[in-house]
Formats: C-alpha cells, structure tokens, sequence
C-alpha cells in the first residue's frame, strides 16, 4: 500500500510538473515566429535545466537504490529534453552579446553538473554518500530555481497588480512542491524532500497574494506570455518602460 500510494504521488506530481516545464512552449513559439527574443533572460530556463540533470543523476540507479525513484527520472529527464530545446532556440535568435553569455552560462552549468556525476560515480562508494553528495548540489539547484520569484513577489506588492505572477503557474507550482514533499517523505527521503520545504511556503506566499491583489486587475503589457512574465529579467529597454508606467515605483 505505501509503495502504491508513493507512485502515485510521484505520477501526479509528473503531470504538475509537466505543466511548469512545458509553460515556455508559448513564450519559444512566438520566438521563432518573430525570430527574435525579444530582449528577454535565458538564464532562467539554464537554472531549471541544471535541476533537471541534476535530479535526473539523483533518481538513477548510480545514485539511488535501483529504480526507487523511477518518477525522478521520468520528469527530470523530460525537463531536460524541454529545456535544452529553450535554451538551443535562444541561442539560434538572441542577440550576440546575449547568445554568448547564455552559451558561456549554459557550459559552466553542464561542466559542472557533469564534474557532480563524476565525482558521485569515482568518489563515493556506497549509495547512501552518493545521495547525500547529489542531493545536496540538487538543494542548491531548486533554491536558484525557487528564488527566482521572489523578486516577482516583491514587484506585486510595489505595484498591486498579478500580471507578473500568473495564477496557474502560481497554483502548479505550490501543486508541485506539495507532491514532491509528499513523495520525498512517503520514500523516507529528507534529501529529495527538502527543497519543496523552500517551494512550499514561496508557493502558498504567491498564491496569497494573487488573492489579495487579484481584484487589481493588469496595470501593464498584457501582451508578455505568462512563463516570461514569470521571471522578471528583461532587457534594459522593457525595464525602463516598466518603470515609467509604475511611476517610478520601483
């Protein structure tokens, strides 16, 4: 029964995850319609990529115990092929200033997640070590990615207005820590499930203030997708536009 109730955790959270790491197909869509960026940051889609290797390492057999955390693999390993896919059509239209800093952080962040599966194959012997060790570069993988709205949290309470933290991203992320946290302590697994203890309470702060801002209604371009909206890194033009239309809120 628990082992059941473990996979289906593990099978939901997939679906939740599925939705966050897929959101960007919108944003990368109208990239190679427009071919064009837009001005807008790759380095989010490169800090969710090494998430991805990293906990795909982690829920392998050369880490973990045999196949323990097959649903791991499958999302993470999924997010990858998505997130490679963001990050190579980037590099095809951005700028070139911008294309060789996101291929020189995009190479520093697969050299170091290669040098962590090294080190975890070479170094550490048993599997208990080897968990601890991945684990731990995975904790400071999730935090890079969960820190990430925080400054969009801080933009809501500036400004009063959503638009930049979108409901449903909000809702499947709080949906995904929640699972994963839940999965990490059904598998008696404090390292898995201790980065959805940084998601979780960043999850619920969201969602409680779209609640408390939602009535607001949008102050400013409706038109940005909502996974772009997500991450507030622009070009220094969008930036100076956002700031005339808060009024120099910011």
């Amino acid at each position: 029964m628990g082992d059941r109730l473990r996979l289906a955790v593990g099978v939901i959270g997939n679906a939740s995850s599925l939705l966050l790491y897929a959101a960007p197909i919108l944003t990368f869509s109208r990239v190679i319609r427009k071919r064009s960026t837009e001005g807008f940051s790759c380095i989010p889609y490169i800090v969710a990529l090494s998430n991805c290797l990293i906990y795909t390492l982690y829920g392998s057999p050369v880490v973990s115990y045999s196949w323990e955390n097959f649903p791991v693999v499958t999302i993470n390993g999924l997010g990858i092929v998505l997130e490679l896919s963001f990050v190579f059509i980037y590099l095809l239209f951005a700028p070139t200033k911008a294309k060789v800093k996101a291929g020189v952080i995009a190479t520093v962040v697969i050299i170091l997640c290669s040098t962590t599966a090294i080190i975890s194959a070479y170094v550490f012997r048993d599997h208990r070590r080897r968990k601890l060790f991945v684990g731990t570069v995975g904790l400071v993988a999730s935090v890079a990615m969960y820190a990430a709205p925080l400054v969009v949290v801080k933009q809501v309470i500036v400004t009063k207005s959503v638009e930049f933290m979108p409901f449903y991203l909000s809702f499947f992320s709080f949906l995904a820590s929640v699972l994963w946290l839940a999965y990490g302590l059904l598998s008696h697994d404090l390292i898995l499930a201790s980065p959805n203890l940084v998601g979780l309470p960043l999850g619920v702060l969201q969602l409680g203030l779209y609640f408390k801002y939602r009535e607001s209604g949008i102050k400013e371009e409706p038109s940005k997708s909502d996974f772009e909206q997500s991450f507030p890194e622009r070009s220094k033009q969008t930036e100076l536009t956002t700031t005339e239309t808060i009024n120099g809120s910011r």
